[in-house]
């Protein structure tokens, strides 16, 4: 990596995990997929994560085959903003062997700086071969680690297994996202055990404890930042926060009304991922806000079962009514104004 992106990977980084947008029919909606980059550049984001689990897994499939295409339009409208600050961009790469290293490759070729390595659906591997393949797709390209909760396919790893992932070299990011406090700390101590503990970064993923993880410092090794399905809804607001979370961790002073924002950000959370469901209207949630914002068509998914659950819509409403301050409609429909005018 460049010496500039890690640091400011190590700085501490916004990246919002990006959506997957279509039409009914179940067709990539080109136009809306680009505009839906160009808003998380305009929200101040500090990197992008395409192709992960909230652009849906199943764009790989044969039958929608979307993969490269994700990749292909989210670098171009990158490059076509000019930034003139670091910014990360991180492709995901999943599935067995030799599907990661052939995805690592492609996002490699397309100018991509890390990959955010699943280990979901890979039940027949035992750690030892996971490491072994992390190997692998790290001869490629830097790497993202990525502990997914079990409830929408990961799995429990033993703290041997973080220790052997933190030793491998260009490995530089690990997203703790199982959603439950004693794995996450077996991650924060595996790498503070490390050899390697200051050439690897600690991201949130836990979208269930986002501000909390973001204030937690264990034997001097901070949460840096986020690589977040829920930062990609209301992200102009969530930047805001970010920003403010990390000038109050600079400062060492932690304001007790930051346990108040905690819960509410959960509690939003809570009604976009639908954990009252085991998550199973996790990706229809995040679609449902774009889509009342106007950035997307609908919610719909590539897979049919992939639907709001029932109830879902009402707490998306509730939190919607309760939260005011956390949401960015006016920002997102200033957003689409000036699209309007620009596009024509």
């Amino acid at each position: 990596m460049k010496e500039e992106l890690k640091q400011h990977l190590h700085d501490g980084a916004f990246i919002p995990a990006h959506p997957l947008a279509i039409t009914q029919d179940k067709k990539l909606d080109e136009e809306a997929q680009r505009r839906l980059t160009r808003y998380y550049l305009e929200a101040g984001v500090g990197g992008v994560a395409v192709g992960v689990h909230t652009t849906q897994f199943e764009i790989r499939d044969p039958q929608f085959d979307l993969y490269e295409t994700v990749l292909k339009l989210a670098m171009e409208e990158i490059n076509n903003a000019k930034l003139n600050r670091p910014f990360l961009k991180i492709a995901g790469a999943c599935g067995k062997t030799e599907q990661a290293v052939k995805e690592a490759e492609i996002a490699k070729s397309f100018g991509y700086d890390m990959v955010l390595l699943s280990n979901g659906g890979l039940n027949e591997y035992s750690e030892k071969e996971l490491i072994e393949r992390t190997k692998e797709v790290a001869a490629i390209i830097p790497v993202f680690g990525f502990y997914l909760q079990p409830a929408v396919g990961g799995r429990v790893f033993s703290y041997e297994f973080w220790e052997q992932f933190a030793a491998i070299d260009n490995v530089f990011g690990i997203k703790m996202a199982p959603f439950d406090r004693y794995l996450t700390l077996d991650v924060i101590r595996a790498v503070n055990a490390s050899p390697r503990r200051d050439e690897i970064a600690l991201y949130t993923g836990n979208d269930d404890n986002i501000v909390v993880d973001l204030f937690t410092n264990y034997n001097d090794k901070q949460i840096v930042g986020g690589l977040l399905g829920h930062w990609s809804v209301w992200t102009q607001k969530a930047v805001e926060l970010f920003e403010q979370i990390k000038e109050a961790r600079a400062q060492g002073q932690i304001d007790p009304k930051w346990f108040s924002i905690a819960q509410h950000v959960t509690d939003a959370n809570a009604a976009f991922f639908d954990s009252r469901n085991d998550f199973k209207g996790s990706i229809a949630g995040i679609n449902e806000v774009l889509r009342r914002q106007g950035l997307m068509q609908g919610n719909w998914c590539l897979m049919d079962h992939e639907v709001l659950s029932e109830g879902q819509l009402e707490e998306i409403n509730r939190v919607y009514y309760a939260y005011p301050e956390l949401n960015d409609d006016a920002f997102v429909k200033a957003f689409l104004e000036k699209e309007s005018v620009v596009n024509g």
